[in-house]
């Protein structure tokens, strides 16, 4: 194979065959259960990357079902999203997250950044609540619950919040096992169509892993919970900033 071939067909791993397709990434009927919680605010900065600043010692699990996504197929996550500010403005900061599906942890790690690893997260409902679960292996490690639709949620707010920025730590090792990109990567939601949205009363209970650290930030008063259905593009993203370079 030509060199000119090599680049003209670089996109993923492996050359030939690719582990995820090239975008753009449609989501359809995502499904969300999101509980927001108060925790260690010490235990927060200690994990947020400058030049991210924590905004309040709060922390969403997210269960999130994607049964129609644009080359990934049918999948299920799940993970923590720690609310932060970057030069004035508001957003997000992934620090985890734990799916069931090789192409978008694939993709999501080399593309973007997301800190994805394999588990086995699930978002169901059981009679009159929705539930959802993360096991690592054999362990159980989150379980959310939540009371089904039993209030509908101000669409403005939930629109506003999926409009925010996110930020994702980007990491690729040099073949010296030295970090050849180290970067705050920023993406947002596009295209977003939200379909409905609900509150109702929520619990989340965390178990500590080792590899699966959730507990790390531990639950110390539930302050709310959303479930909510929407279809929606996920942007490719930019670099904000570079730690190799301010290096």
């Amino acid at each position: 194979m030509h060199q000119d071939t090599v680049r003209g067909k670089a996109f993923a791993m492996p050359l030939t065959s690719p582990a995820y397709p090239a975008g753009p990434y449609r989501f359809r009927n995502r499904e969300y259960l999101i509980i927001t919680y108060r925790t260690d605010p010490q235990k927060l900065r200690d994990l947020v990357p400058e030049p991210l600043q924590v905004c309040e010692p709060m922390v969403k699990f997210e269960f999130i079902r994607m049964p129609d996504s644009t080359g990934f197929g049918d999948y299920t996550e799940g993970g923590q999203v720690i609310p932060v500010s970057f030069c004035g403005r508001r957003g997000s900061y992934t620090h985890c997250m734990f799916l069931d599906d090789h192409p978008p942890i694939a993709g999501g790690r080399e593309l973007w950044g997301f800190p994805k690893k394999l588990a086995s997260p699930t978002l169901r409902t059981e009679t009159d609540t929705l539930v959802g679960t993360l096991d690592y292996g054999p362990v159980r490690v989150a379980t959310g619950t939540m009371g089904y639709k039993h209030r509908a949620a101000d669409l403005a707010s939930v629109r506003a919040s999926l409009a925010e920025p996110n930020f994702l730590l980007k990491i690729i090792p040099h073949v010296d096992g030295t970090p050849r990109i180290c970067e705050l990567v920023e993406y947002h939601l596009e295209d977003v169509h939200l379909r409905g949205a609900w509150t109702g009363p929520a619990a989340l209970n965390l178990w500590s892993h080792a590899l699966a650290p959730v507990a790390e930030l531990p639950v110390l008063e539930v302050v709310s919970a959303v479930h909510l259905v929407t279809d929606l593009t996920l942007a490719l993203g930019k670099v904000v900033h570079d730690y190799l370079a301010e290096a």
